[in-house]
């Protein structure tokens, strides 16, 4: 079986003892990957969301389910993606990666805010409530404009254009989320808040590169230069700016709407990704058209 960042970052929150759903295409894939985890540590408390970033309705629909089971959520983490692929639409009519790596992070975000609030009033303990966005050091293959909402579909750019742009999506995103939902956000009352930022969480030879239009054939000759060069770190580490942002006692409110690169260090995204125009303004644009499909 591999082993995807996804994969140690559940095992890493099962070790100190959290409940952890998954969601997953696979119902398959995903049994394969509890019942590994399982033989690690039995007692994993490990529960499964079916859904399909491809489908935004599946992923409404997880949602739902997920808040008809749980009273409360002090954690997620938008890790799904797919990177430099070949351009193809969604059934919702969106290029994939925009839908994949940013609108159904986006439309997932939107439906579980509330129980995330209602989690950190209740408790009112600092940082009881967060939300992380794997984004990438690839938001920088956005074009110069940033989010182009004239050309979205970006059918005439290249895979790493496409990609750029829904990494992009995921950082300017974290910081409408801070902005409105933050320690000091304007939605926020009668307790601290959520604390959100946005992570690259490394780079390592998963199948996210194999599965790349560009990097894909060239994977197996190009890993053991990067390896050589430290531009590669494990798997297993790439997990770990997921976890920091998620569950460690060191990230503060004061890093709530950061970036942060392995391990665990603020780092400065482009200057599209500190533009708060394009941030709400995107929010308006992402708000507008679940709207309009009847998905809020």
């Amino acid at each position: 079986m591999v082993r995807s960042r996804g994969y140690y970052t559940v095992l890493h929150l099962v070790q100190h003892n959290a409940k952890v759903y998954i969601g997953a295409r696979s119902q398959t894939k995903a049994d394969k990957a509890i019942v590994s985890i399982r033989k690690q540590l039995p007692s994993a408390d490990i529960q499964l969301l079916i859904m399909d970033h491809m489908s935004l309705e599946s992923v409404v629909a997880a949602a739902k389910g997920f808040i008809s089971k749980e009273p409360a959520l002090h954690g997620l983490i938008n890790n799904a993606g797919i990177m430099a692929v070949p351009w193809e639409q969604s059934q919702d009519g969106y290029e994939s990666q925009w839908q994949t790596n940013y609108l159904s992070h986006w439309l997932l975000t939107f439906h579980l805010l509330p129980i995330l609030c209602r989690t950190a009033e209740r408790l009112r303990e600092p940082g009881v409530a967060r939300i992380v966005n794997v984004s990438s050091q690839g938001h920088r293959f956005a074009p110069t404009v940033g989010i182009d909402f004239l050309n979205l579909d970006q059918k005439s750019g290249s895979p790493y254009s496409r990609y750029g742009v829904s990494k992009l999506g995921n950082i300017l995103h974290a910081k409408e989320i801070d902005r409105r939902y933050g320690p000091r956000g304007e939605c926020t009352t009668g307790a601290e808040g959520i604390r959100v930022a946005a992570i690259h969480p490394g780079n390592s030879p998963t199948d996210l590169n194999r599965n790349s239009a560009i990097m894909g054939p060239y994977v197996d000759c190009v890993t053991p230069i990067f390896r050589l060069f430290g531009l590669y770190i494990s798997i297993d580490q790439c997990s770990y700016n997921s976890l920091y942002v998620s569950a460690s006692d060191r990230f503060s409110a004061d890093d709530s709407g950061q970036y942060f690169t392995p391990i665990a260090k603020k780092a400065a995204a482009n200057c599209q990704a500190n533009d708060m125009k394009m941030a709400a303004k995107l929010w308006e644009w992402t708000e507008r058209e679940m709207k309009e499909k009847g998905l809020l």
